[in-house]
Order: C-alpha cells, then structure tokens, then sequence
C-alpha cells in the first residue's frame, strides 16, 4: 500500500482533533439538537431542556429567531465566557456553529461576502470550544464542473482559516449537492484537514436517493456532524414527521454509521423555523432523545459492515 504522508497526516490529524475536543471513542454517544427547532426558545431554555432530556450537545443554528450567532448578546465578548460556563455547567458541548454561508456564488462581491461571513462563524466557533462551521455549496448555477470547483477552492480557503483556529469547516449535504459521488469529488477537490461533511441523512436519502449504507462507504471518512429527521410524501413534497413515523430510515442511518466508529453527534434537525406548522419542540425534541435512548450505543456491532469507508 502506498500510504504516503499526505494520508498519514490526514488520519493522524483528524485522529488527535478528536481527542483534543474530547469525543473519543471511548466517549457515550453523543445526542443532540439544533436550536432551528426550537425559534422561540432563549439560551437558558435551549440548555435547560438539553440537560432535562438527556442530551449532550447542542447545535446553534439561530437564537430566538436571529440567525446571526455572532451578533446576539450571549456571544458578545463582556458574556461570552459566561456562556460558555452556562453550557459546561449542564454537562453539554456545543457540537457545530451553523452559518447560512453558500460557496456557489460565481459572482466576485457576493463571494467575498460568503466567505467572510463564514469566517465570522469560525471566529465564534473557536471561541465558544466548538469543532465544526457549517456551510453550504447550495446551488449548481451554470457549469457544473466550474460550480464544483468554486465551491472546493471556498472550502480550501475556509479550511486554511479554520484550521489557524482550531476548528473544521463541514459542507452539508443540501441543495444540489445531497449525491456522494458529487460530495466526494468537492472534498477531494478541497484536499484539507480542517474540511469535513456534515451528513444531512435525510437529504441523501431523500433528494440524493441513497441508501445510508452507500452513502457511509462512499463518504464515511469525511462525515464529521450530521441532521437527522424523518419525514413522509406530500401534496407539496415532504412533510416532516416524528422521527420513526415516517419513510426515511433514521436508526438504520445512525447503525450504519455507528459501524463506521464515528464519534461525532447526532443531531436532530427539527426545521421549526422554516415551518412553523410542525409539532411544537417541547414534543418533537423530547421524542427524537427517547427515538435515540432505544438504539443501543453499541449499535454498531449490529450492523453488517463490508470495510472501511472508501
């Protein structure tokens, strides 16, 4: 085998981010929440209700209806080590810091825009003890060859940044980019340490129509975060449901990467801010960590796993 250095660094690297952040194998699983589910909730709510049921991390995407993280006062310097006491103090981590920062935009000023944006997320990401900024490729806008590229060479330019800071930057799996083969090649493109995916499961499933399994083997190496939901067909595309009410399948998706030794969290995504209509988080959250308490930590000696991700 030519296991050359590049490679070696490359495991090795995200091997020791791992232990430095303290989610080691050894760890209990990590379960999570991203606050996108609960829009009306404030910071002391979002850490109570974590600690009540079980959870241990949370996933900020937004604040009391405000999606600039870095802007709201709990993040502002004079509190923001209060906050992080706030989060220690009921036993959680904060697992990623979500920005809305999209990487296709071929147009110079709007780019700059994203990407300093996406900069500002790192920046509160690394001081709030968080591994992982969320980004998005979002749309395939003219040439696809020239699209993807675009959105490898942001990642690239993230990853440097992020890496200065102690952090990954991790595209989710969303938008026009839900398919392993077209993920794979941007993370190959981007060829960085500090870069990463965030596996929307239900995505790849349900746009990319993938099965988990094919997706973990495909891009199991790069998986560093995911969201997890589940929904049905309706009239207008999907409705979302409780998780395991529906046709998407959640505990498969998290088996099979539990195979894989994956050690990061499982996040339910609850999109309670882009449909208000949908069951209130007091129900839904609370059911996606009783959904997770009956899937044995130790799932992945369950599942039949054909070899390292490839």
């Amino acid at each position: 085998m030519n296991f050359t250095r590049r490679r070696f660094l490359h495991t090795t690297g995200f091997a020791l981010a791992a232990v430095r952040v303290g989610f080691c194998s050894a760890s209990p699983r990590m379960v999570g929440f991203s606050t996108l589910g609960c829009p009306a909730w404030e910071w002391s709510k979002v850490l109570d209700f974590a600690q009540a049921h079980d959870f241990s991390a949370i996933e900020l995407r937004g604040l009391e209806g405000t999606m600039d993280l870095p802007a709201r006062p709990e993040f502002q310097p004079d509190r923001i080590a209060q906050s992080k006491r706030d989060v220690a103090a009921k036993n959680l981590k904060i697992a990623c810091v979500s920005s809305s920062a999209q990487l296709h935009d071929a147009d110079p000023e709007k780019r700059k825009q994203q990407i300093a944006d996406a900069k500002r997320f790192i920046d509160l990401a690394a001081a709030v003890g968080a591994p992982n900024v969320r980004v998005f490729g979002n749309k395939i806008e003219g040439p696809r060859e020239q699209v993807v590229d675009r959105v490898a060479s942001g990642l690239r330019e993230l990853g440097a940044y992020a890496g200065e800071h102690g952090v990954t930057v991790i595209i989710e799996s969303h938008g026009d980019f839900t398919d392993s083969p077209t993920l794979g090649d941007i993370l190959g493109r981007a060829d960085s340490l500090h870069v990463g995916l965030l596996w929307d499961a239900h995505h790849t499933f349900v746009d990319g129509k993938e099965d988990p399994e094919f997706t973990v083997r495909k891009l199991g190496k790069y998986i560093r975060h995911t969201h997890l939901k589940d929904s049905v067909p309706s009239a207008d595309g999907r409705h979302y449901v409780l998780t395991g009410r529906g046709q998407v399948p959640v505990r498969k998706q998290v088996e099979v990467l539990a195979a894989t030794g994956y050690t990061g969290c499982y996040t339910f995504e609850w999109e309670k801010v882009w449909h208000p209509d949908l069951e209130e988080p007091e129900i839904a959250i609370a059911d996606f960590a009783e959904f997770m308490k009956k899937i044995p930590a130790s799932a992945s000696s369950q599942v039949k796993h054909s070899g390292r991700p490839v």
